[in-house]
């Protein structure tokens, strides 16, 4: 059975005995318990029983999701049901036999079209043969949003026109003005249409996030647009003022939520690297006892094929630069831009 459970379950834990000798700093989980993408108690056994050909409890999950309109849930699932169904689709495939007109499979369905095209060269030409698998899935429920956010995703790799987006968005809105996945796909179109205007893209993310109830994941898409402005080494410069703002609105919700949370710990994981980017060490410090021992690939995959080791390595640095740095630093935060920006040559 153990074995079964670690070829299922889509989250690893460190295995680096060189480091797992070390004690772990002050609030902080030991290496080895330390977790990637880690499911939470809802999706880990649809997880399990996808992996033995069961489609059921996805579907009961997913259907769960859309009669409660918990959107944000709903999205995370299926990207990680689709995720799954890359490599095991066997399930998928006996589901969408079964109830071809379910929106829920059709839902995964579009999903797992648009990750398959997006990693082929012919990303474009693909894409747009997936279209009728979106509108499909839009149709199926008219208030659920999740569709959209696939849509959005889909203009932006099918260099889909402003006018064409605008539409997209709109409709997006409709259904759930508040949907932070749809926040995030619209910043990273905007953010390749615009490439290397950063300005405006901080700009659409301030506005959003302005908008948005203090609980509200759109507080953090302003983090979002930082980390795009510090991965990407390109067009005018972002005032530093501005990346610390948009960091210090991260944290203010961050702390809204209760710690060592599997629920934040994706917009917790971005905040680190933002805050670490800035210099910001007592911060970052402080998000990672946050975080605990939820680490997820985004952001550590985008500078290491191994985003558990890259998560680790990270957040040694942060101990050992919080315990170094000067008394009256700790008080506060550097007002420093990118005084600890990890360039991809680091990694």
């Amino acid at each position: 059975m153990v074995d079964t459970m670690a070829l299922l379950l889509p989250f690893g834990r460190a295995s680096r005995t060189t480091r797992n000798a070390e004690r772990p700093a002050v609030g902080l989980p030991a290496d080895a318990e330390v977790l990637l993408d880690a499911p939470d108690d809802h999706l880990g056994p649809a997880l399990v029983a996808a992996g033995r050909g069961a489609y059921e409890p996805a579907a009961e999950l997913l259907a769960a999701t859309r009669a409660r309109a918990r959107w944000e849930h709903r999205d995370g699932y299926v990207l990680r049901l689709a995720a799954f169904a890359r490599s095991r689709p066997e399930w998928l495939q006996t589901w969408c036999a079964a109830a071809p007109h379910d929106p829920d499979a059709l839902l995964v369905k579009a999903q797992l079209a648009v990750d398959h095209a997006w990693q082929s060269p012919d990303r474009a030409e693909l894409l747009r043969g997936v279209s009728p698998l979106i509108t499909a899935a839009a149709r199926a429920d008219d208030r659920d949003p999740v569709p959209w956010r696939i849509a959005l995703d889909h203009a932006r790799g099918s260099r889909a026109g402003h006018t064409y987006f605008g539409e997209l968005w709109e409709a997006a809105l409709r259904r759930a003005p508040r949907h932070y996945g749809c926040h995030v796909a619209a910043l990273r179109y905007l953010s390749s249409s615009w490439h290397g205007s950063h300005r405006e893209c901080f700009d659409f993310a301030d506005r959003a996030a302005q908008d948005a109830p203090g609980d509200s994941l759109v507080q953090a898409l302003p983090t979002r647009a930082a980390f795009a402005y510090l991965t990407d080494g390109c067009g005018p410069g972002v005032p530093p003022e501005r990346l610390d703002a948009a960091a210090d609105r991260a944290v203010e919700l961050s702390a809204r939520f209760p710690a060592a949370d599997l629920w934040p710990a994706g917009m917790r994981n971005k905040l680190t690297y933002v805050l670490v980017s800035l210099g910001r060490w007592e911060d970052a410090l402080e998000q990672l006892r946050l975080i605990g021992p939820y680490a997820t690939s985004f952001p550590w995959s985008r500078f290491s094929e191994d985003p558990l080791g890259r998560f680790l390595e990270v957040r040694d640095e942060v101990r050992a630069r919080a315990a170094a740095a000067p008394r009256d630093v700790r008080a506060g935060h550097p007002r420093s831009g990118h005084a600890g920006r990890i360039h991809s040559g680091d990694h």
